[in-house]
């Protein structure tokens, strides 16, 4: 079906999250026969009602008027130390794995770091599509310490892969993350007037603070919607099986799995 996309046997929407259908039975089972083990399927984008499910999203830029003093502190220092422009593809692909691999490692949660071949693949991928590719560089010496990547649609975009050097994630002069989200928040919003920012929607993981930190520091809000998951006939009973056992069950995939049916279900 035009839209949708197979990622790691999950079918999800390529498009911008407030243009996703809501699927009827016989659309999300005509892909299902095209392989995958689920469906996974968010609508009624941004409604009035608090559910379970959100994307995390941007839709009005003030400034630095909007933020803490601690805040536009912290924005300015990393302004003062660090450089955030545009580059290209290439210029990602062939210098920022070292970056992303510290960047990864850096992390509580060691399994999920991405290898060489999966990083050159997903750069691959996004010069397949409309991507804004962002370096982050130290002003003393030109040194490339971080890079953004950022998905483009007609009047939205959504913050993708981010990666910084750790040593400067804890020098307490650089603060690259607040000039960057900064940065992205007044070109995007704005420069080029987009009608929200998006850094994606609710994680079923668990795993990264990066949404909580927006939402304090940059007034991202959740932009809530309807999500329903479809299954393929082993994978529905496997689900059924397994979730009255879901907060015991520490394998990550599989609990990542029962974490999304419990969203679904409105029980998480």
């Amino acid at each position: 079906m035009n839209g949708f996309y197979l990622y790691r046997k999950a079918w999800r929407y390529d498009g911008a999250p407030h243009q996703e259908p809501q699927l009827q039975e016989a659309e999300w089972k005509a892909l299902l026969k095209q392989g995958g083990l689920m469906v996974r399927n968010t609508f009624d984008f941004d409604c009035q009602e608090e559910t379970t499910f959100w994307n995390l999203i941007k839709d009005r830029y003030e400034g630095l008027d909007e933020l803490s003093g601690n805040t536009r502190k912290k924005v300015r220092r990393s302004l003062e130390k660090l450089e955030f422009r545009k580059v290209n593809n290439d210029f990602i692909k062939n210098l920022g794995y070292p970056i992303l691999k510290a960047s990864f490692e850096d992390y509580p949660v060691k399994d999920r770091i991405m290898t060489q071949k999966t990083f050159e693949t997903y750069m691959d991928e996004c010069d397949k599509k409309e991507f804004d590719y962002w370096g982050i560089f130290d002003f003393d010496d030109d040194r490339f310490i971080g890079f953004f990547t950022v998905m483009l649609w007609e009047d939205a975009c959504e913050y993708g892969l981010v990666a910084v050097l750790p040593e400067y994630k804890r020098k307490n002069t650089t603060y690259p993350y607040y000039g960057l989200f900064l940065t992205m928040n007044q070109y995007y919003l704005q420069e080029k007037g987009f009608r929200y920012v998006t850094d994606g929607a609710r994680s079923i993981t668990e795993h990264s603070q990066i949404q909580d930190f927006l939402i304090e520091k940059f007034h991202f809000r959740k932009s809530y919607c309807r999500l329903a998951v479809h299954y393929n006939g082993w994978m529905k009973m496997a689900v059924k099986t397994l979730y009255p056992f879901r907060k015991i069950i520490t394998l990550p995939r599989i609990k990542a799995i029962l974490n999304m049916e419990a969203m679904q279900r409105g029980e998480k």
